[in-house]
């Protein structure tokens, strides 16, 4: 496994797919199968694309930038920070699983609103 290849080509996949390309992620960084488990896509890379190209049509000035990346085995964890309009604002982990030939084939993420205030100073991400 390149978990640096891995690695960077995960957030060239979830980077593309959500500035509004997301048939060209798939046919660059998605193997043979596509296993979905966020609850609201159904698996396949069909699905995948309906669910990117309608979030760009319904909101398309968005922005995400990747906090942190890791990478161990076949498997990439990504922690962003996305701003939507009205500078609504999320805070997701992603994870994917990358097959022996480098193509995602599993996805799976964790997403929470970041609220308007906070007990702390830290930030979420």
């Amino acid at each position: 496994m390149n978990t640096a290849k891995n690695k960077q080509n995960a957030i060239a996949f979830y980077k593309m797919a959500y500035e509004g390309n997301p048939k060209k992620a798939v046919e660059l960084y998605v193997g043979n199968e596509y296993i979905q488990h966020n609850p609201m896509v159904a698996d396949g890379p069909q699905p995948f694309i309906d669910y990117f190209d309608r979030m760009q049509r319904e909101y398309p000035v968005k922005t995400i930038d990747f906090e942190r990346a890791i990478s161990e085995g076949d498997l990439v964890a990504l922690h962003t920070h996305q701003v939507w309009p009205d500078n609504d604002q999320y805070v997701t982990m992603d994870f994917f699983r990358f097959d022996a030939n480098g193509k995602i084939v599993e996805h799976w993420d964790s997403i929470q609103q970041i609220p308007a205030t906070s007990a702390n100073k830290n930030t979420m991400y």
